[in-house]
């Protein structure tokens, strides 16, 4: 059984874990709203996005977290949702951003379809083809 201190503790973690994922996401967002030095923005777009990496990936590492992206339909949502998404910034965006972002998105839609392609051999044993020990040859 599970004491509840233990509870309380799991409780606060992942609320401060959640809080600093949104706070990242927040000011790498609005970082050219709040601050008018282009050096403050930088490091506040920066610094954020480092924040948000840094407690995404932990909260990611949640048993349940873990689960729920691991399953076939998200992998497929986050593959094509993110690829129009990247797909819509290089159209939409111009300059150094356009590359930035669609790469960027790019590269998460590319995750999503590694991790579909991996369940996909998973599920299989890893051996798309059946190996037939008489083969043709014998």
């Amino acid at each position: 059984m599970i004491s509840v201190f233990s509870q309380v503790k799991s409780f606060f973690v992942n609320l401060f874990l959640w809080s600093l994922f949104v706070v990242g996401l927040a000011l790498s967002g609005a970082a050219k709203q709040i601050f008018d030095d282009n050096t403050q923005q930088n490091l506040a777009t920066y610094g954020g996005g480092v924040v948000a990496l840094i407690a995404g990936s932990r909260i990611a590492q949640k048993p349940r977290i873990k689960a729920f992206l691991g399953r076939p339909g998200t992998l497929w949502f986050l593959f094509l949702f993110n690829g129009a998404a990247a797909a819509g910034m290089y159209v939409a965006m111009d300059g150094v951003d356009r590359y930035v972002g669609a790469g960027m998105m790019g590269l998460v839609s590319l995750g999503a379809l590694g991790g579909l392609v991996a369940s996909r051999k998973k599920s299989t044993g890893g051996h798309p083809h059946r190996v037939d020990p008489d083969g043709p040859w014998a």
